[in-house]
């Protein structure tokens, strides 16, 4: 015996798992452990959840050491790639992608740029929207994404893909920043992107383009001239002024991203839209990111899977292959992927297959793992104890600027050693689902003020598991999430009726009190519940119900058209015909 206690064993552990399972992993009874913690006063059953340090500390008696395991999020792994090597690395055209408010001039100066750079358009090429054309620009080419700006790009960040080098910033110069220009601007900040600012109608007479200079320095773009790094280029997509010079920084930010990749490997390249077409089956739209994508290559993306049947280009002329950052219309998956998923190319079929079947199963226990870490106010404290949550990331909505702002500076406040309130996003207007895609993104809380979600938002949050908080009083927003990071945000009770009875005979009986003979009419009578009983209409008792006998046996509920016996907490004055009302006190989720 005394040998056997020198073996020392290692075992890795999971952070929560069953008492049955840490006995498996142990190579020991299940019962063996809960005897043993039952002899040190502890009451544990086989399948009761344990965290990571008290198994630790059973093992321990038993001599086992216990290691964390290392969680592998295999959706990970299967996208993990090797490092390239510098020699094999070629530069590429760079993904730019144009966004700013409604009717800043977004398309117009798209269009503008397509109509006379687009690489030699064939007599009766139309021009597909693949929602992304390749432009070339002196012998260079540049991949400009029209895709809904920001729609997109927190698709693409919530896969931690990261879509697009630079993003154009247009304001109109008459209209200066405005709500979305600002979402914009959180965004492509968020995704870590140099943004250059187009200011935009400088054709028209009320144009300014140092107003538009100042309004966005309050947003840490400064433009050059006034010693910043951000580029700011004055254009007109009427008359085509300054698209040049635009498209000039474009390919110099370039050059100094130094952007590469290597077109020898199998290829890699995310989607930026997908539908089903009629004729042609499963249609994604795919920008190219490495490698080359043949036709004839076995192809997997999320959870479809397929081989590439004919890839098309924006002008939808066929082609054979397409290199790094080259959108193309890819065909031939067997089913619709979702915008923002990574397609790889892979050896066999088999190997697209297996990829999209564990995407599938990864995605379930994801979701169910991800259903259980989104952020709610109510989880917030235990989160913060367990020293899992460094920040706290808000998006506030209010209905006037001003709020927003006296929100922003209040919240800000609340920050302390063990969580920073970060605002990533404040905005006037209704809760909207860029939002909700926003939120989703970054797990983020939604606080609206005096506003509300409108349906697709509202509806998206509820998929997503998006807490989205409302309020009237700036005061209470700001006590909410400071309760909650003391975790002290109280649970709502409303009281919910669940059946009538009426009094038709009356016991004594020693020790008990008064017993109350009852008929129920409706609904239930359930031990435990709260009473009110009323007599001719006025309420004359409003207490807990101490007993429900059902002749001589106790029960747990009484439903309608039986009899019952009924003992009140503290109140013997009863008479026949007394009306008995019993309600129960049910938690209602804050203010959703």
């Amino acid at each position: 015996k005394e040998e056997k206690k020198e073996e020392v064993t290692e075992i890795k552990l999971p952070e929560k798992m069953t008492i049955r399972e840490l006995a498996e992993k142990m190579k020991m009874q299940p019962s063996e452990i809960v005897k043993n913690l039952f002899m040190k006063g502890e009451m544990y059953t086989v399948n009761q959840e344990i965290d990571y340090e008290k198994a630790e500390e059973i093992a321990l008696e038993y001599d086992i050491i216990a290691e964390p395991e290392e969680k592998v999020d295999v959706i990970a792994e299967l996208l993990k790639e090797d490092e390239e090597e510098e020699k094999d690395l070629v530069s590429r055209p760079p993904v730019v992608c144009v966004m700013g408010h409604v009717d800043h001039g977004k398309t117009s100066l798209l269009d503008y740029i397509r109509n006379t750079h687009v690489t030699d358009r064939e007599a009766g090429g139309i021009t597909q929207n693949i929602g992304a054309y390749s432009v070339k620009v002196r012998d260079r080419k540049v991949t400009f994404l029209d895709t809904p700006g920001h729609e997109a790009f927190t698709a693409m960040r919530m896969r931690g893909a990261k879509s697009t080098d630079i993003a154009v910033l247009v304001v109109a110069a008459d209209d200066g920043v405005m709500p979305q220009t600002i979402e914009a601007i959180n965004h492509a900040k968020a995704a870590g992107i140099e943004i250059i600012v187009a200011v935009n109608k400088i054709d028209k007479p009320g144009a300014n383009v140092d107003r538009v200079k100042q309004e966005l320095t309050e947003y840490g773009l400064v433009a050059e001239d006034w010693g910043g790094s951000t580029i700011f280029v004055p254009v007109s997509a009427k008359t085509g002024e300054g698209i040049d010079s635009l498209l000039d920084m474009i390919l110099l930010t370039a050059d100094i991203l130094e952007l590469k990749a290597n077109p020898n490997r199998k290829a890699r390249g995310l989607v930026l839209e997908a539908k089903l077409d009629k004729g042609k089956g499963p249609v994604a739209n795919v920008l190219i990111q490495k490698g080359t994508l043949h036709v004839g290559d076995y192809i997997a993306c999320g959870s479809a899977s397929g081989k590439v049947r004919a890839m098309m280009d924006e002008n939808s002329r066929r082609v054979k292959a397409a290199g790094p950052s080259t959108p193309v219309e890819v065909l031939g998956l067997n089913d619709v992927p979702n915008a923002g998923e990574v397609l790889v190319a892979t050896d066999t079929d088999k190997d697209a297959k297996n990829f999209a079947a564990t995407f599938i199963s990864e995605s379930k226990s994801k979701l169910l793992e991800d259903t259980k870490s989104r952020m709610s106010l109510d989880a917030l404290f235990s989160q913060i104890q367990e020293g899992s949550l460094k920040e706290l990331d808000l998006i506030v909505k209010a209905d006037v600027q001003g709020s927003v702002e006296a929100l922003k500076q209040s919240l800000l406040k609340l920050s302390n050693d063990e969580v920073v309130v970060k605002i990533i996003h404040g905005g006037v207007g209704s809760i909207t689902e860029t939002d909700v895609t926003l939120a989703a993104a970054s797990n983020a809380i939604v606080i609206g003020f005096n506003v509300r979600p409108d349906a697709t938002a509202k509806s998206m949050a509820d998929q997503e598991g998006v807490d989205i908080r409302l309020y009237k009083v700036i005061y209470q927003a700001i006590d909410d999430i400071e309760a909650a990071m003391k975790g002290m945000l109280e649970p709502i009770y409303e009281e919910k009726v669940i059946g009538h009875a009426e009094v038709r005979q009356l016991f004594k009986a020693s020790g008990v009190g008064t017993i109350a003979g009852s008929y129920v009419l409706d609904g239930m009578i359930q031990r435990g519940c709260k009473v009110r009983i009323s007599r001719d209409d006025k309420q004359i008792f409003e207490g807990g119900l101490a007993s429900l006998k059902r002749f001589k046996d106790d029960v747990k509920e009484v439903k309608a058209g039986y009899e019952c016996g009924l003992v009140f907490d503290g109140f013997n004055e009863l008479q026949e015909n007394d009306k008995v009302e019993a309600y129960i006190m049910v938690e209602v989720p804050r203010s959703k």
